[in-house]
């Protein structure tokens, strides 16, 4: 690696000096142009022009190298004996060597601004980095993306392949399987032993990875391990390039864990944990909970479907009428009992749509026949196209996510209102849209629709629900790659969802025109 670099910078500097060589060759060709055809019998001073360029560009060495080139040139064009290198008159040498002092002054300024212009260019680049930090951290929910960011940070800043480690809170297990794609074994080891503190104290150390390269194993924080342990990708370098990198190293890592207390990460990483276990427990529970509650609940509501077709409960009205009550009240709780099932599958394995081609009419009327007997009560109106594009979906999730704005749309409207359902094309994607006619929506309301766990707090007390319908309808969608939205007038004045999924562009035109018609 340290060869490497060497023979980049020298390279480097092989090409600054050609280049400079070529721009006093072109100053010294245009110099000759105005001797021969306009006299000129001064130009001297020309050539700090290039001395001024190779300095900015390439640095010291090159603008020496342009100044060296200029005296030559100018003896050789402009001092008699013209076209020769001697010079016989003093006042021409003392004229030269005072081109030398000007053009190492002119160098040295130029070259100490061409450095300013290089730290200014880094610290913008460091200040860049260290924001976009920032806004990883303050955007960061769980500990994962707090490890991501500082690994992400710390690559940036060392420019060497870095991996980083939770602290000793973290299971040995979990240490192990961050690091068993990223670092060898003997590396793996190094990092456990100094997150368990079972190094004496030490907070870094040297490892040979196997394969003749050397990894840096320290934590981020000699004082404190909770900001976890890097190891850092060394390569192959002799002794004195390895101590400097491990000095830089050093250097950054004092800078990032201040920064890292400046920002709180510390606390960010003890509250990201604390979330994350909170949120395992209470999805632990509810799906316990939920399961246990079925098994009855499926028992009262099959027994209570076979009691509302009992002959001999057919002309005992207030009989049947509670059956009715028990049947609706066991399917309602039935439907929230599925919620935070849903609830708690889209919060930890996340949704796994089983993708194929549906008709949009086809799940549209399977999820009105399946809300029959809630959508009994409203006037139903629907607008299906005749002959529809397909769309890529999974047509259970899209036919569930249309039941609850369904499901949303009974509970917010009075009986006998209308409910319009329609099937458009707009802009290369299918609509789905439910219209309802009513509580509305306010801006708060509209803003808030699809948080988790969020209801109206108009109609709370009045409406049963749990505040998960439309978040779960939205996760459904947003993995179908579609998305949804809300329009609404104001309060009292209905509302419209909407479903928009992708669809063919070759589809578009035969569904808009079956829409004009």
């Amino acid at each position: 690696m340290a060869n490497v670099s060497n023979s980049n910078r020298i390279s480097s500097e092989a090409r600054g000096l050609t280049l400079t060589f070529a721009l006093v060759a072109v100053t010294t060709a245009v110099l000759l142009i105005l001797i021969l055809k306009a006299g000129l019998t001064r130009g001297s001073i020309v050539y700090l022009i290039p001395v001024l360029i190779a300095a900015l560009r390439w640095g010291m060495p090159a603008a020496l190298f342009a100044a060296v080139l200029g005296v030559a040139a100018s003896a050789y064009l402009f001092f008699d004996p013209l076209f020769s290198f001697e010079i016989r008159d003093p006042q021409e040498i003392i004229n030269l060597i005072l081109y030398v002092i000007t053009a190492t002054v002119v160098s040295q300024l130029a070259a100490r601004l061409r450095r300013q212009l290089e730290l200014a260019h880094q610290r913008e680049i460091d200040l860049r980095d260290l924001y976009a930090f920032s806004r990883r951290l303050a955007v960061a929910f769980d500990v994962s993306d707090i490890h991501a960011a500082i690994e992400d940070h710390l690559t940036t800043v060392l420019q060497r392949k870095v991996v980083w480690f939770g602290s000793a809170r973290e299971p040995t297990a979990e240490i192990n399987r961050r690091a068993s794609a990223k670092v060898p074994e003997t590396v793996r080891a190094e990092v456990e032993a100094i997150a368990s503190g079972r190094r004496n104290g030490a907070a870094a150390a040297t490892v040979q990875d196997g394969a003749g390269g050397t990894w840096l194993v320290r934590a981020v924080s000699p004082q404190s391990l909770e900001f976890g342990v890097i190891a850092v990708d060394l390569g192959r370098q002799s002794k004195p390039a390895m101590d400097e990198l491990r000095s830089r190293i050093d250097a950054v890592l004092a800078d990032a864990t201040a920064t890292l207390e400046r920002l709180g990460v510390a606390h960010a990483i003890s509250e990201a944990r604390m979330r994350a276990q909170t949120e395992q427990l209470r999805e632990a529970l509810i799906g316990s909970v939920s399961h246990e509650l079925r098994t009855p609940l499926a028992s009262i509501l099959g027994a209570a479907t076979v009691l509302s077709g009992a002959p001999a409960l057919q002309n005992e009205k207030k009989l049947k009428a509670l059956v009715h009550d028990v049947r609706d009240e066991a399917e309602r709780l039935n439907n929230d009992i599925q919620n935070l099932l849903d609830a708690t599958r889209i919060s930890s394995n996340g949704i796994r749509p089983r993708l194929e081609w549906a008709d949009p009419a086809d799940i549209v009327n399977s999820a009105v026949e399946r809300c029959g007997r809630r959508l009994a009560d409203r006037r139903l109106t629907l607008d299906l196209p005749s002959d529809p594009p397909l769309v890529h979906v999974d047509p259970v999730l899209v036919q569930q996510a249309l039941v609850q704005i369904f499901d949303n749309a009974v509970k917010y409207s009075q009986p006998g209102s209308r409910i319009f359902v329609a099937v458009r094309a707009h802009d290369r994607r299918i609509v789905l849209s439910v219209t309802d006619q009513g509580a509305g929506l306010t801006a708060d309301e509209q803003n808030r629709m699809w948080d988790r766990f969020v209801r109206g707090e108009r109609l709370a007390a009045t409406t049963s629900g749990s505040g998960l319908g439309l978040w779960i309808a939205n996760a459904f969608i947003a993995a179908n790659g579609g998305t949804m939205h809300a329009d609404s007038e104001g309060p009292d004045l209905g509302t419209t969802v909407s479903i928009e999924l992708p669809v063919t562009q070759a589809n578009v035109p035969q569904l808009e025109a079956d829409a004009d018609e």
